[in-house]
C-alpha cells in the first residue's frame, strides 16, 4: 500500500523569532526526501514538530486525506524518528537490545540476519564505534512498522563502510516507506534522495543539485 503525509503551512515560533515559515511538501511511499540547511535552519525543529515533541506555531498535518494532530504519531506509530543523539543503552549487549524494540521472533530475525549485526551481537553497545551504533540504531527504528522515517544525521562521524551499508538500507527500505534523511554530508544524501528541499530564511526551496546548494549559500 502506497501512503501519503502532507505536511501544509508549519510555522514555528519561539518568542519573537521566527525559525519556519509556511513550509509544505508531501512525501509518499518510495520518496526519500533530502532536507538541507545550514546549522539553526530549523531542520531538526521541523523533525521533532512532525514526531509530535515539539509543538508547532501553525500546522495542518495528514496521510493517505485523514488529518491527525501531532500528539498521537507517536501513540499511533506513524512516524519514526532516528534523532542524533545515541539511544542505545550502553551497559547492554546487542542481542540483549534486539528484543528491548521488537517482540516478534521474526523481527528480530531480520535485524540479526542484517549485515555486520552477528559479529558484535555480544558486544556491549558502549563498546561500538560510531558506526556500528548507527547502523544497528537505525535497524532497531526502520525495521518498526511505521509508514513514515526521519532520519536526522545518520552518515555523521561514522566509517565509509557503514554509510555504504546504510545507503543501500535506506535504498531497499523506501520500496515500504517514505522517508525524510537530513545530513551535513550532503553527497551521501543526494546519492539516496528522490527529490530535496533547502530552507534558508525561515522558507523551504525545491532543489535538485549540488549546484542549487551553492546557489542558495550552503555550499561555498
Amino acid at each position: 500500500m502506497k501512503n501519503e503525509l502532507n505536511v501544509h503551512g508549519l510555522y514555528k515560533n519561539f518568542g519573537r523569532k521566527t525559525i519556519l515559515t509556511d513550509v509544505s511538501f508531501i512525501l509518499s511511499t518510495g520518496d526519500v526526501l533530502g532536507l538541507f540547511g545550514k546549522n539553526g535552519s530549523g531542520k531538526s525543529t521541523l523533525l521533532k514538530i512532525l514526531f509530535g515533541t515539539l509543538k508547532p506555531t501553525r500546522l495542518e498535518l495528514s496521510i493517505n486525506g485523514t488529518s491527525i494532530a501531532p500528539k498521537t504519531v507517536i501513540p499511533e506509530q506513524l512516524i519514526g524518528y532516528l534523532p542524533q543523539e545515541s539511544f542505545l543503552p550502553k551497559h547492554l549487549k546487542v542481542r540483549d537490545i534486539i528484543p528491548l524494540f521488537h517482540e516478534n521472533g521474526d523481527d528480530q530475525d531480520a535485524i540479526f540476519r542484517a549485515s555486520f549485526v552477528e559479529k558484535i551481537a555480544s558486544r556491549k553497545a558502549g563498546l561500538l564505534s560510531m558506526g556500528e551504533i548507527r547502523y544497528l540504531e537505525l535497524l532497531l527504528v526502520a525495521n518498526l512498522n511505521h509508514p513514515f522515517l526521519m532520519l536526522d544525521e545518520p552518515f555523521s562521524m561514522i566509517e565509509p563502510l557503514y554509510k555504504e551499508k546504510i545507503k543501500e538500507f535506506l535504498i531497499s527500505l523506501k520500496a515500504k516507506k517514505g522517508i525524510i534523511l537530513t545530513d551535513h554530508y550532503y553527497t551521501d544524501v543526494l546519492n539516496v534522495s528522490t527529490k530535496n528541499l533547502i530552507l534558508k530564511d525561515c522558507v523551504a526551496h525545491e532543489i535538485h543539485t549540488s549546484q542549487d546548494l551553492k546557489d542558495f549559500g550552503y555550499l561555498k
